[in-house]
């Protein structure tokens, strides 16, 4: 099973370098996406096929329900590195459909250290309990919690003093929220973008 993911990467390879032979060479000599997405580790949402993008245009940061912890060194190494080093315009968090994470939380399951991590899930949760629990249907349930997380994963970044101070120096950044439906493969806008402090409210 491993030999064939090695040759699966062979043939990729070598269909890149058909297509455009100087491809690959160029994105080994720099690369200068205008896009983080930040989404669920979740195997059924691979970032750069779902919005259909080629290699070199996203900086990617993912783990379980699309958290940034402003505790979390790793997210914030992330979200520094795009914005200050590689300069992103857009920085896009993803949720989606269906999350395992978002399920944990809402039903206040136990799974071990990653219950811990899917403490914000839970205060999203408490914050819009009224809402979610007037659903009927559970997975309706699961899947407005997942809208509202990324709702405030987005108002994390945007409280960020990595984004503030990108703003004040006039950087133009745009963070969006958006949900993708494993169901039909779509991505929905939330309309929940911040370009300037004054969008964080």
């Amino acid at each position: 099973m491993i030999e064939q993911l090695l040759e699966n990467n062979r043939r990729w390879a070598e269909g890149w370098s058909r297509r455009d032979p100087g491809f690959l060479p160029s994105l080994a000599r720099e690369q200068r996406p205008d896009y983080l997405w930040i989404g669920c580790a979740d195997s059924r949402v691979p970032a750069n096929e779902v919005i259909d993008v080629a290699p070199g245009q996203l900086f990617v940061h993912r783990n379980v329900a699309n958290l940034t912890p402003p505790s979390d060194l790793n997210f914030l190494a992330v979200l520094s590195f795009a914005v200050k080093v590689l300069h992103v315009k857009h920085i896009i968090v993803c949720g989606h459909h269906g999350c395992g994470g978002i399920e944990a939380a809402l039903k206040d399951e136990r799974h071990g250290i990653v219950d811990h991590w899917l403490a914000p899930v839970r205060a999203t949760y408490r914050h819009h309990r009224v809402e979610i629990d007037a659903l009927a249907d559970e997975d309706a349930r699961i899947d407005r919690l997942a809208e509202f997380n990324v709702v405030d994963r987005v108002q994390d970044i945007a409280d960020t003093t990595i984004v503030r101070d990108t703003w004040k120096k006039g950087q133009k950044l745009a963070i969006h929220g958006w949900i993708y439906r494993l169901a039909d493969g779509l991505i929905r806008d939330l309309e929940v973008t911040a370009s300037q402090p004054e969008d964080v409210d």
